[in-house]
């Protein structure tokens, strides 16, 4: 299997695990920073043992760009997290995700405006058609006064750091190779967050047996087990491709949201679901014409 097939199962894959972590940010029953932060934190010594051996088989110094580009996405991390976990909080787990998931929009545009990437007018029209889908998600919750509309403000807002995040991600591996990347994004983040609690007075310890263990969870399955299969994914793949593709966590979210915490999907969301889907079909499709041509 060459890297190419290889990056698109993983990035897939990667999808599906990260689509859990706004429910389990959720179901954790604390602050947002704090599920962020131990997901930073326990992910991040996940990967210590992975880079350190990395580093001893390669011969090669680190490259000081790349570091300056993984510290940056690690800040540009942080506050998406930062913002999506209290949207999140104050809303639900699914609408915040959602609208975090703009972030293509962001991602494409700085990416024909930074990186030169051409796209087709087919990708654009997948990706429209992707976002409509998405606001078709959202546009019912706009009108019910339960905090929906503060986790909307917030998951955009996020979703413009995001996609700074992954544009970041597709320079600074041009530098680094995908563990030593996510390594040193992951430690910045961490810090990053471990920063913000100080600052709005959070306890590191006091937390139930449960909650830990969501913790760990969160912190080896989704940061350090999904983002290795995306940040390899970013090295083959175009951040305008990546992008879309992970448009389908806010529909995994959702019917994970309604399996675990009984949030309820209404015919909207499905629908939204289904056009969501399809945007991103045309936007796999038109890429891979793209290269055949």
């Amino acid at each position: 299997m060459n890297s190419i097939k290889k990056s698109y199962i993983f990035l897939i894959l990667g999808a599906i695990l990260i689509a859990f972590s706004p429910v389990l940010i959720k179901y954790a029953g604390v602050p947002g920073t704090v599920s962020v932060f131990y997901r930073l934190l326990f992910g991040t010594i996940t990967l210590i043992i992975p880079f350190v051996i990395s580093r001893v088989k390669s011969k090669e110094k680190l490259n000081s760009r790349g570091i300056l580009f993984a510290i940056i996405a690690g800040l540009c991390l942080a506050t998406d997290m930062i913002m999506w976990a209290a949207g999140i909080m104050a809303s639900n787990a699914a609408m915040p995700t959602l609208v975090g998931n703009l972030a293509p929009l962001w991602v494409g545009i700085g990416a024909f405006l930074f990186l030169k990437e051409r796209q087709t007018s087919k990708f654009w029209i997948g990706l429209s058609i992707a976002l409509t889908g998405v606001s078709f998600l959202i546009i019912q919750d706009l009108f019910e006064p339960n905090g929906i509309f503060k986790g909307l403000i917030l998951g955009l807002f996020a979703g413009i750091f995001y996609a700074s995040f992954m544009l970041l991600a597709q320079l600074g591996r041009k530098y680094l190779n995908t563990i030593s990347f996510l390594f040193i994004s992951s430690l910045a983040t961490t810090v990053f967050l471990g920063i913000s609690m100080l600052i709005q007075n959070y306890e590191f310890s006091g937390y139930s047996a449960n909650t830990w263990i969501v913790f760990l969870i969160m912190g080896i399955m989704i940061q350090a087990g999904a983002w290795f299969l995306i940040n390899f994914a970013q090295g083959y793949l175009p951040a305008s491709l990546v992008a879309p593709t992970l448009l389908a966590q806010p529909v995994l979210a959702g019917i994970f949201a309604f399996w675990i915490l009984g949030e309820e999907l209404t015919l909207w969301q499905i629908a939204g679901g289904l056009i969501v889907i399809f945007g991103i079909y045309m936007v796999h499709f038109a890429k891979q014409k793209k290269k055949a041509l």
